[in-house]
């Protein structure tokens, strides 16, 4: 291998991005790594695309803490690619460049009535109650009976937050605009779809018995949408977690009336599949055609229609990854072009160039998939280093010409000791209220606690 110093940026300092950047760091390439976020906090999706009573979001950030705290991983917090710099003139200062910037958009729902106004995007709810700076802050919550679309972790998190009482939410780091506008909510009922059956959805097991734990919530599963075929035998057995599930939602078939005394609701509907929103000018409705398992636990539509009076609708059917200006994207599977992480263009490797995580693969796999899918477009990035496709030309001056560029243009970039000072900020904001951290919204404010600067002191 050659004795050159590599210099290598990474875009996204999500989990993504740490972990590709951390598996670099432990590579034979003698190498700097430079990580760019867009926000002036880190983490991507662990901070803002996870509920905030998930109990096991401290853990996961402890992790990515532990990676940069290290040092030898340089962050470098609110630069947008694409605006501030672009990714030309990121590849000219670098001698590899990985994209690692995730999938934190609404994959779309093409059927009638998706575009009223109080349909809205799962992950754009997400987004505002976990304080992102980007989206606004104010939620409308005026609805009573909503819908939400989908049978995954997503739909699980949108659903016991519609659903949940907001004293019961004072233990976590929800900033002050979450709180009041989810006291201001008027919802009771939560209509949770799914298309196809039990055996097939895609809660975990310890997601859904945490759903069961929510005080003053009912769930309530429907003896009508409850069916198995072969394939639903098979993948039970076949699955512990599957048949965790499952086990789980028998129990709530069962429940006797008289228990259900809450004041608020989950209804969980399966072999339901979304076939219009109903209303004029507002959501007034929706419709749902019954679905039947074929067999081998895939469904088909039997021509039956169901309408339920809902005032809003949530899809939870999935994230896209959202196209990196310079850089290629296939806009019907929302990824980026690769092979093994090798971005291509036009069928053709582009040197230099990769890509990690959901942008390479798609939304899809948790934490390990993360790692496993990281260590695969590292292996190849040393191994391009080693062929000698990677060897520095003179251009890659990495972090001194690059920030030199970034003062120049006035951008205010946060490093990570700005983190850790808009981190202990927060965790002050939240000891006042004998919480652990409260989150800051306003995205001036956090980059100016981030660099030490004065400002207003208004935090959403």
């Amino acid at each position: 291998m050659s004795d050159s110093h590599f210099n290598v940026a990474v875009v996204g300092a999500g989990p993504a991005g740490i972990y590709a950047s951390d598996i670099l760091s432990k590579s034979p390439l003698d190498v700097s790594i430079d990580l760019f976020e867009r926000l002036p906090a880190p983490y991507g999706l662990v901070r803002y695309g996870v509920a905030p009573d998930h109990p096991r979001i401290k853990a996961i950030i402890d992790a990515l803490y532990n990676i940069l705290k290290r040092g030898d991983i340089q962050l470098h917090g609110n630069v947008n690619i694409g605006t501030d710099i672009t990714l030309a003139e990121l590849r000219q200062y670098y001698d590899a460049v990985i994209i690692a910037t995730g999938a934190d958009a609404d994959a779309p729902l093409d059927i009638p009535g998706i575009d009223l106004p109080e349909s809205y995007g799962a992950a754009d709810f997400v987004s505002w109650y976990d304080g992102h700076p980007e989206y606004p802050r104010t939620w409308p919550l005026n609805a009573k009976e909503v819908a939400v679309f989908g049978v995954g972790n997503v739909a699980l998190d949108v659903s016991r937050m519609l659903a949940k009482h907001v004293d019961d939410l004072m233990v976590t780091e929800i900033p002050g605009n979450v709180e009041a506008g989810l006291r201001a909510s008027h919802v009771t009922d939560v209509h949770v779809f799914g298309r196809r059956g039990p055996a097939q959805v895609k809660f975990t097991p310890m997601e859904l018995r945490e759903l069961g734990q929510v005080p003053d919530v009912d769930i309530i599963v429907y003896p009508e949408d409850f069916e198995y075929d072969e394939g639903s035998e098979q993948a039970i057995a076949e699955s512990k977690m599957t048949k965790q599930v499952v086990e789980q939602l028998t129990n709530w078939v069962f429940q006797e009336p008289e228990d259900l005394t809450a004041s608020h609701r989950i209804h969980i509907h399966l072999l339901q599949q979304p076939a219009a929103i109903l209303g004029q000018d507002h959501v007034e409705g929706v419709r749902m055609e019954r679905m039947a398992l074929q067999g081998d636990g895939t469904v088909k539509g039997t021509g039956e229609y169901i309408d339920y009076p809902v005032q809003a609708v949530y899809r939870a059917v999935g994230y896209a990854s959202r196209p990196l200006p310079g850089a290629p994207f296939d806009s019907v599977r929302h990824i980026i072009p690769n092979v093994g992480g090798r971005v291509e263009r036009d069928g053709k490797t582009v040197d230099g160039l990769y890509a990690t995580g959901w942008i390479k693969r798609g939304p899809v796999g948790l934490i390990g998939s993360t790692k496993s899918d990281a260590q695969e477009t590292i292996a190849n990035l040393v191994e391009d280093a080693r062929a000698g496709i990677l060897a520095p030309t003179g251009a890659g001056t990495g972090t001194d010409g690059m920030f030199q560029l970034l003062d120049k243009r006035g951008v205010r970039y946060t490093t990570w000791h700005g983190w850790e000072l808009l981190e202990s900020y927060e965790k002050a904001l939240g000891e006042k209220q004998g919480r652990k951290r409260i989150k800051v919204v306003e995205r001036d404010t956090m980059t100016a606690i981030s660099r030490g600067e004065p400002h207003d002191g208004k935090l959403y």
